[in-house]
């Protein structure tokens, strides 16, 4: 598996659509720390970014060796709003900022019943140009679980479209996350995310699930024992085969800087990508 780092890393705790630390500063933090690549955001570059600005950060990032691993390309599909479906119904300026930052797999997102033949639509766009769409496991979407998932991604049908594992949205939508559920979503996995979470009836952040209401959450250390242990996920992917990207997508904790947040992440992850 590759190590990626999400850019989120970087953004304000209270804004997804803005970097406190901009990529300029954060790419040389993440290839010194011995991050692979980098999963791009709208806090970065947006579908809305002058060409010129989109071909700046892939030079930016050629430079310092980091490939982009997946795009997330407008605000909308990162706090999954209303408007996160909209990629389905128009890809193509999203292939387009792929296709400037060099990388074959974007992130969109399915609400309804009626994005499936959208999505469907979209992935063959995508197959012409030989790039890959990806739905994160998440709330508020048709693959908040396993079950969900599955019968989703059979009825696209579709080899370029696939899932994005995250446990963190499978355990707040009370879905099973651990090796089954890995080896399930196996023929389709295209990506991975991790973040650390416990549910907390106490905690004032909600995840609006549509098959549980609303949940409430606390994200916490990657390293937090309350939390989600990555080391049997990592095991699990190792197991199925899945040799792409495992990307950090996980957000400040408070007080926490930028720096030390790299830091900490590139050393529990990099010893468990490279154990046997």
């Amino acid at each position: 598996m590759k190590l990626s780092l999400s850019v989120r890393i970087a953004e304000s705790p209270k804004r997804k659509d803005v970097a406190e630390v901009p990529i300029e500063d954060l790419a040389p933090l993440a290839r010194d720390a011995g991050f692979q690549g980098l999963s791009m955001r709208a806090s970065v570059v947006s579908v809305d970014s002058p060409p010129a600005r989109v071909a700046a950060v892939r030079t930016l990032l050629e430079g310092f060796g980091l490939p982009v691993s997946m795009v997330t390309g407008d605000l909308p599909l990162a706090i999954n709003n209303a408007g996160a479906t909209d990629a389905l119904r128009n890809i193509t300026p999203y292939l387009d900022l792929a296709a400037g930052l060099g990388c074959s797999l974007l992130r969109v997102m399915l609400h309804g019943e009626d994005d499936i033949a959208l999505a469907q639509r979209a992935a063959d766009q995508a197959a012409e140009r030989e790039m890959s769409l990806s739905h994160q496991m998440h709330w508020g979407s048709l693959f908040e679980t396993v079950d969900g998932a599955v019968d989703v991604l059979q009825r696209i049908d579709r080899p370029n479209f696939g899932v994005t594992y995250e446990p963190a949205n499978m355990l707040a939508c009370g879905s099973p996350y651990g090796e089954d559920a890995i080896a399930r979503l196996a023929p389709w996995l295209r990506n991975v995310y991790f973040q650390n979470i416990r549910l907390d009836p106490d905690s004032p952040m909600t995840f609006n699930t549509r098959c549980r209401g609303p949940v409430n959450v606390r994200f916490i250390g990657l390293e937090d024992p309350a939390g989600i242990d990555p080391a049997p996920i990592i095991g699990a992917l190792k197991r199925i085969g899945y040799d792409g990207w495992f990307s950090v997508h996980q957000p400040l904790d408070d007080g926490q800087t930028v720096e030390a947040a790299v830091r900490e992440a590139a050393v529990l992850f990099r010893p468990l990508l490279a154990a046997a």
